[in-house]
């Protein structure tokens, strides 16, 4: 490889316009020097001419000092300290390496702390020792800067001296960027929020409101797939949605759940996929598959599944915060897409394993984070979207008689190595919105309802069941009843008992 190699003025690179002329540095050089199949870091490095720092939400710019030479090296260095760990570039970065040439970048600076990381990330990704000595001094480094990316404590390589903080395993580690979004949800620490809010509710209103959030939950995860279940389908995958985090997560547990999601078996194949699988729709004259996301291939997945349950795993540890892990673990299932059928409200549920499993949600409490995904469905869409398309271009496929997909090349990396950033703050989103907003409406609802039940009670002797349909007729009416329903079904109201109702309805439910 030339010494200039990644000298390369840019203005636009690879679709993404950059902020001004410069030079790129960092994975993206690497990328581009080594074309590299992998998709664009959500951030670029840029090196410019005008002496001037900054960032954006595609690229930071760094000024003429931030230089790094023009080797493998340097970049290697630049991009570690700067961009933090990729382990997907790192990885493809590696295959076209012999082993000779990372024993020469190691040896560079055989004590310093990005040789050493260099070295051990080649053993970690490719499952190969060097001929490298082990070291017998130099203090212990974390693999991972925690200013740049969220890491865990790890254990210790006393072979690079180096702490490997990674949150996962070879088979299954994607990464989290810290930003200043994150940043914000974690210091407001919603956890301790929430259990002050459910402190001061009556125990027979939460576990009233519980039981209705589970319906709801259950009822957003089956429109969110396009699908109208029955009452029964919904209160019955409710009821396993209240069991989150009873259990652990296993492909056992997975397979349990699909059973669960998917009532009439007839027509789909139960079990982990044996052929290949999408997200899109089929072209109306031809038949042929429209991609919008391409699972992983069959032949990977259950190794892939048994990653991210080994990284569920170490994810228990009290230290990763529980939405981040959730964010992990249940899009990296989804990303996956294990199941012919059922991934989507598997990959709701798993938030709710994980939310549960690591205490962030109060034991009967759950979240009906399903709900907040629902009401936000154009940003969900581009979580999902961020990690899908860009992996369209880069997955080679062809379509198989029966108007599936067939993939051509190895994938299994970027299902196991992808940056959850964006999922992360998607699903921080939810969270909070669950927390300030979904929750507390739900709660007020009941209190509302109590309360106009009192005073049905007090002034008009009227039976439960009456008073649930007299209030289910006032809310779609906004508060007003319907001439039909003054006529049938409480045709025993006078028209100054129907207004003086509906007059008190409004003060409880609408004025307050």
């Amino acid at each position: 490889m030339k010494n200039n190699c990644f000298s390369r003025k840019i203005t636009v690179f690879h679709g993404r316009t950059a902020p001004e002329q410069g030079l790129l540095a960092g994975y993206g050089a690497i990328i581009e020097a080594y074309k590299l199949p992998v998709p664009l870091p959500h951030k670029l490095s840029l090196i410019s001419e005008k002496k001037r720092k900054y960032s954006n939400r595609e690229w930071q710019v760094f000024t003429s000092r931030h230089k790094p030479e023009d080797t493998l090296y340097k970049q290697l260095v630049f991009a570690l300290k700067y961009e933090g760990i990729n382990l997907l570039v790192l990885k493809k970065l590696f295959e076209k390496q012999a082993d000779d040439e990372i024993i020469g970048l190691v040896q560079i600076e055989p004590l310093g702390q990005y040789s050493r990381r260099i070295w051990f990330l080649y053993e970690w990704l490719m499952n190969k020792k060097l001929e490298i000595s082990d070291l017998d001094r130099g203090n212990f480094i974390p693999l991972i800067n925690e200013k740049l990316q969220y890491a865990l404590r790890g254990p210790r390589s006393s072979r690079h001296r180096i702490i490997n903080n990674l949150p996962g395993t070879r088979d299954f580690c994607p990464l989290i960027y810290k930003t200043s979004k994150l940043e914000k949800h974690l210091s407001a620490n919603l956890w301790d929020q929430k259990n002050v809010y459910l402190n001061t509710i009556h125990k027979d209103v939460l576990q009233r409101a519980s039981a209705f959030l589970l319906l709801k939950d259950s009822q957003a995860s089956f429109t969110i797939e396009g699908e109208n279940p029955g009452s029964n389908r919904a209160a019955r995958w409710g009821k396993a949605i209240g069991q989150a985090g009873n259990k652990p997560l296993s492909k056992d547990e997975l397979l349990r759940l699909q059973q669960i999601v998917i009532e009439d078996t007839r027509f789909t194949n139960i079990g982990f996929r044996r052929e290949g699988g999408f997200v899109g729709e089929h072209d109306r004259i031809t038949g042929d598959p429209l991609p919008d996301h391409i699972s992983a291939r069959w032949q990977d997945a259950e190794l892939l599944i048994d990653g991210m349950i080994a990284m569920n795993k170490i994810l228990g540890n009290p230290d990763y915060d529980a939405v981040l892990a959730a964010a992990l673990i249940a899009f990296g299932f989804v990303f996956i897409h294990p199941f012919e059928d059922g991934n989507g409200r598997i990959h709701r549920y798993l938030i709710h394993h994980i939310l549960a499993e690591k205490r962030f949600a109060q034991q009967g409490i759950i979240f009906p984070v399903s709900a907040s995904i629902l009401d936000r469905i154009g940003d969900y869409r581009k979580a999902l979207e961020s990690y899908s398309h860009p992996l369209l271009d880069l997955i080679k496929w062809k379509a198989t008689p029966k108007h599936n997909i067939e993939v051509l090349n190895e994938t299994a990396d970027y299902y196991r190595y992808f940056d959850a950033t964006k999922q992360a703050e998607f699903l921080y989103d939810c969270v909070e919105d669950t927390i300030k907003n979904i929750i507390p409406k739900e709660v007020e609802y009941l209190n509302n309802y109590d309360e106009m039940k009192r005073y049905l009670d007090d002034k008009y002797e009227m039976p439960d069941r009456t008073v649930d349909l007299l209030i289910k007729f006032l809310r779609q009416g906004e508060g007003q009843l319907s001439q039909r329903a003054r006529e049938k079904e409480f045709g025993a109201l006078k028209d100054e008992e129907a207004m003086d109702i509906e007059n008190k309805y409004q003060e409880i439910f609408l004025d307050g």
